[in-house]
């Protein structure tokens, strides 16, 4: 079995900033898109940034140029820096990989357990 493991989550003053953390463990035999979603209160979950195996970077357009996603494929992780928070970034972060689980090795997109990001106006 695959597990996500998410840190970094808090709460910060507007125009701070976090950085989140999501490694993956377990049976893996490959890792292909990581990415990062968020659902704030009251809202649908929201795709936020993802990055491919070559480090191809896509962005939602709200956080373009504030927000930047990185991995690092020996480590199994993916990381979001954010950077100039606003009040309407406060959300349960969720990062996700989609993996090539082993011995099965089927494609399967797992998923963090959340963290909450709360920025304060």
């Amino acid at each position: 079995q695959v597990q996500l493991v998410e840190s970094g989550g808090g709460l910060v003053q507007a125009g701070g900033s976090l950085r989140l953390s999501c490694a993956a463990s377990g049976s893996i035999f490959s890792i292909n898109v990581m990415g990062w979603s968020r659902q704030a209160p009251g809202k649908q979950r929201e795709w936020v940034a993802d990055i491919s195996t070559g480090g191809r970077t896509n962005y939602a357009d709200s956080q373009k140029g504030r927000f930047t996603i990185s991995r690092d494929n020996a480590k199994n992780a993916v990381y979001l820096q954010m950077n100039s928070l606003k009040p309407e970034d406060t959300a349960v972060y969720y990062c996700y990989e989609d993996v090539k689980g082993a011995p099965v090795k089927s494609w399967e997109r797992y998923w963090g357990q959340g963290t909450q990001v709360t920025v304060s106006s």
